[in-house]
Order: structure tokens, then C-alpha cells, then sequence
């Protein structure tokens, strides 16, 4: 009589997202979290606080899991030259988001410039999504293919984890 073996011991440990869905879930995160900050910056006070502090830890930590993992990958594996300056934007563009980012965590401000600064905050990260999301993505999709994508979510997602996300 043949034993049957287990089907735990063959099933392959669940997935989590790929490095690209992962980076587009934090997108939709800190979007709605900067349009939440729009909405409440004209009024100031404990609750703008609050988002400004969430929003800076998200983006500080995606950035973070950006630049170390994602960026190199793509960097390496694209070969064209607009692929090239696609990475160093992004990363310039990262660059811009940290300098605004302490500015507007700063406070103290009258209402009207917070609410500017948060604004161009909300801009420049919605304009950094939405191109890496619509260029970006799709080149890095061809250029490194499911297999490593996949890799490098689960790279990400524990990086995430480590960095207290």
C-alpha cells in the first residue's frame, strides 16, 4: 500500500505581493493619507499633526525599500538610455520629497503656508507615483521579469517589516 504524502510538506510557502504591487499599495496609501492632510491643513492642529507624522514614516520607510532594493534591480536591469535617466529622476525626485518633507513636519506656521507647503507636498508625490506607475513599472515588468519581481517583494515587504512598517 503506498503512503500518500502530505501536501504540506510539497505546498510552497504563500506569496506576498510582487515588487511592483507592493510599491503601488503604498502609493494608494500615502495618496489617500496626503489627501486626508489637504482636506484637514487649513484647519492645523492635533489631527494634521498626526497625518504629517504617519505620512513621513510611510514615505520614509517606501523610499527607503525604494532606494535600496527596487531602484538598484531596475537600474541594473534596464539597458536603454531613457530607462537610465528614469531611475536617476526618480531618485531626484525622492531627493525633493526630503527636503519639502521636514517643512512641513516642522509646524508652527500660519495655517495658509502649511496648507501650500502640504500641498506641494501632496503634488510632488502624486507626480512621482503616477510616473513611476505609468513608465516605470511597465519597463521594470519587461526588464526583470515575474520571477525576480516576485524575489524582490518578498525582499521588500521584510525590509518594510524591519523598518517598522
Amino acid at each position: 500500500m503506498a503512503t500518500k504524502k502530505s501536501s504540506k510538506s510539497t505546498k510552497k510557502p504563500a506569496k506576498g505581493p510582487d515588487a511592483i504591487a507592493l510599491l503601488k499599495e503604498d502609493h494608494k496609501k500615502v495618496k489617500g493619507l496626503l489627501g486626508d492632510l489637504e482636506k484637514s491643513s487649513m484647519r492645523g492642529g492635533p489631527r494634521a499633526q498626526k497625518l504629517v507624522a504617519q505620512i513621513d514614516k510611510e514615505l520614509t520607510i517606501h523610499s527607503q525599500i525604494e532606494e535600496e532594493i527596487f531602484y538598484p534591480a531596475f537600474r541594473d536591469a534596464v539597458t536603454s538610455k531613457d530607462d537610465k535617466k528614469m531611475y536617476f529622476e526618480a531618485k531626484e525626485e525622492h531627493h525633493v520629497v526630503k527636503l519639502v518633507l521636514p517643512e512641513v513636519k516642522e509646524g508652527g506656521m500660519a495655517n495658509e503656508e502649511f496648507a501650500a507647503k502640504c500641498k506641494v507636498l501632496k503634488e510632488l508625490v502624486e507626480h512621482h507615483a503616477d510616473e513611476e506607475e505609468k513608465e516605470m513599472f511597465p519597463e521594470a515588468r519587461k526588464a526583470l521579469g515575474r520571477a525576480e519581481l516576485q524575489e524582490l517583494g518578498d525582499r521588500m515587504a521584510a525590509r518594510k517589516k524591519e523598518l517598522g512598517a
